[in-house]
């Protein structure tokens, strides 16, 4: 089978979340099951060497603004297919905001170019290679079905998949034109949507297949409160819903081999654990204690709970817990994990950014990571945190719900635990975990079974990759048949 991804992000070429790590670790297992993956993106200024070494495999005189052309280029285990565009492309800093911090205000051709090369490339190929499926993901692909509609000639399905529904890509109507949208598409059952031009919801409801990133978060997309308005849809189309967990790149993420860690360790060999953590206690200007030494590696939103988090820091603080905590986001919660830092001297520590290397360090040398979210599609976070042995205190919702195995007296008589649950969602019930996660952490014995047990735990692509590969599978025959 011949697949083409389309995506604004690719690990480890461009990455701002979770997204860009997906993309660059499913082409390498669905190829271990003889999928040919070829993977479109945005040829970003951090690209630009690998253009330059690449290959002209299709051309556009005119795209939206100015000429464009996709260059092929082998990096990484990867087939990339680049889309160069420089009026939409070559840009500094974010690659969705501009210098304002707000979305660049030609965001909907930026990434309705790259949803037409893909259908381009749907429909016309690169050389001999023609995709027999086109895997779309979040709203910046949204509408590659669209303009496949649009086209002449056999074309390829289209399976849809949901990162986070939160992001949607909503565009005035006026826009329409600009995008090279057939006045026929403005309906609600393509690309209309509350009056507006809806990408994800057009991804939605005109491909073939639907995934999303956790059986949890699928279920939960169904509902008025996290479906984000597009449940209706969603419940019309349940029939091609899927819900696949993510996994992760064990190769990237290996405790065993990973040289971003001052020492390395095992499921069998533990000791490096320590050395790790106090590299971070020192980075982070953290005293030692007997106490856990727990983590947050995130955006700062409302979304991932942090305002929660810091209702709850005194008694963590209390406990004799210690929280490094990494990240960037909404300018208030970070300016308040910095105060908390002064507050909480040598408690606390907080660096305000995103350090991909500094990440791999702090997953080896905490011992309990933090991921109190309101709502969570998957989370990679937590798979990371189970490989490295840094045990997760999740919210119960969604990918958390489904891969972090709660602490409770039965899983433990079973050892099957993998970590701590909370539910309902609130800063009370966030407290309770963080004095569970204490608890249990001064009983060594039985936290150092649970280590080793979360750092067996299967967080691979193996199983997902096979039942994404059955969703391609029924794309495709879905046009067959």
């Amino acid at each position: 089978m011949k697949l083409l991804f389309v995506a604004s992000e690719c690990a480890p070429f461009i990455k701002t979340g979770g997204l860009a790590d997906v993309i660059g670790a499913v082409p390498k297992a669905l190829a271990e099951q003889d999928v040919s993956v070829k993977v479109l993106i945005p040829a970003y200024p951090a690209l630009a060497g690998l253009v330059a070494k690449g290959k002209s495999v299709m051309s556009f005189d005119y795209l939206f603004g100015g000429p464009a052309r996709v260059v092929a280029i082998e990096a990484e285990g990867l087939d990339m297919l680049l889309l160069e565009a420089a009026h939409l492309f070559d840009r500094p800093g974010n690659i969705y905001l501009g210098p304002n911090g707000q979305d660049w205000p030609d965001n909907d051709l930026r990434f309705g170019a790259l949803s037409y090369a893909g259908a381009q490339i749907g429909t016309q190929g690169i050389e001999d290679w023609v995709p027999d499926v086109i895997n779309a993901h979040d709203w910046q692909a949204g509408l590659v079905p669209a303009y496949l509609q649009q086209s002449e000639g056999p074309k390829p399905p289209v399976v849809m998949t949901i990162h986070n529904i939160a992001f949607q890509g909503l565009f005035d109507s006026t826009r329409l034109a600009a995008l090279g949208l057939q006045a026929q598409l403005f309906t609600s059952e393509g690309v209309e949507y509350f009056g507006k031009i809806g990408f994800l919801k057009a991804g939605l409801a005109l491909s073939e297949k639907i995934t999303t990133v956790s059986p949890t978060y699928a279920a939960e997309l169904l509902t008025p409160d996290f479906g984000m308005g597009l449940d209706g849809l969603l419940r019309n189309r349940q029939a091609d819903l899927s819900g696949i967990l993510n996994g992760i790149d064990l190769d990237i993420w290996s405790p065993e081999t990973d040289t971003d860690l001052v020492a390395t360790y095992s499921a069998r060999s533990i000791k490096g654990k320590a050395k790790n953590r106090a590299e971070v206690e020192a980075r982070f200007g953290l005293t030692t204690g007997d106490g856990p030494l727990f983590c947050v590696i995130s955006r700062l939103t409302p979304q991932k709970g942090l305002d929660m988090l810091l209702d709850r820091l005194p008694h963590l603080v209390s406990l004799g817990g210690r929280l490094a905590v990494l990240g960037s986001g909404e300018p208030a919660l970070e300016r308040a994990f910095i105060d908390a830092s002064n507050r909480y001297a040598g408690s606390v520590g907080t660096i305000i950014g995103y350090d991909e290397a500094l990440s791999h360090l702090i997953q080896a040398g905490s011992d309990a990571i933090l991921i109190p979210s309101r709502f969570e599609p998957c989370g990679l976070t937590q798979l990371y945190g189970l490989r490295y042995g840094t045990l997760p205190v999740v919210a119960r919702t969604g990918g958390l719900a489904d891969t972090v195995i709660d602490a409770n007296e039965a899983a433990m008589l079973a050892d099957c635990a993998t970590g701590i649950q909370f539910a309902p969602i609130n800063a009370t019930m966030l407290g309770h975990s963080i004095s569970r996660a204490c608890t249990l952490f001064a009983n060594q014995k039985a936290w150092a079974a649970m280590m080793r047990r979360a750092m067996r735990h299967p967080v691979g692509w193996d199983l997902s990759a096979a039942a994404y590969l059955d969703v391609y599978r029924a794309a495709r025959d879905s046009r067959t048949s």
